[in-house]
């Protein structure tokens, strides 16, 4: 049974930084695409950052020079490094593995088949 923990989360001013990681369990890392999404309230979920099994990454446009997703195959987890957070990060964020698809779809919650239950990250002005 595949298991996605996050953790990392938590509450920062703007310009402040968090590292999310997810602890994969029953799933190897580098099976399939991996990703980072998020959902604020009221709003849908929307992609973040995506890895491939030979770690090639897709950033949107939003976070793109602020976050960084990597990998660490002997931990088996995915990790995401945020930089220069701003409120409007704030959201929960979820870890997202088994994804599959052509290059475009890699942040598309619709092509991952497991998800975590996500944690919550706040970011104050």
């Amino acid at each position: 049974q595949v298991q996605l923990v996050e953790s990392g989360g938590g509450s920062v001013h703007a310009g402040g930084s968090l590292r999310l990681s997810c602890a994969a369990s029953g799933y190897t890392v580098t099976t399939n695409r991996m990703a980072w999404f998020r959902q604020a309230p009221g709003k849908e979920r929307e992609g973040v950052a995506a890895i491939t099994p030979d770690d090639y990454t897709t950033y949107a446009d939003f976070v793109k020079g602020r976050f960084t997703i990597s990998k660490d195959n002997a931990k088996n987890t995915l990790n995401l490094q945020m930089n220069s957070l701003q409120p409007e990060d704030t959201a929960m964020y979820f870890c997202a593995a088994g994804g599959a698809g052509t290059s475009w779809t890699r942040l598309q919650a619709r092509t991952y088949k497991y998800w975590g239950q996500g944690t919550q990250v706040t970011v104050s002005s």
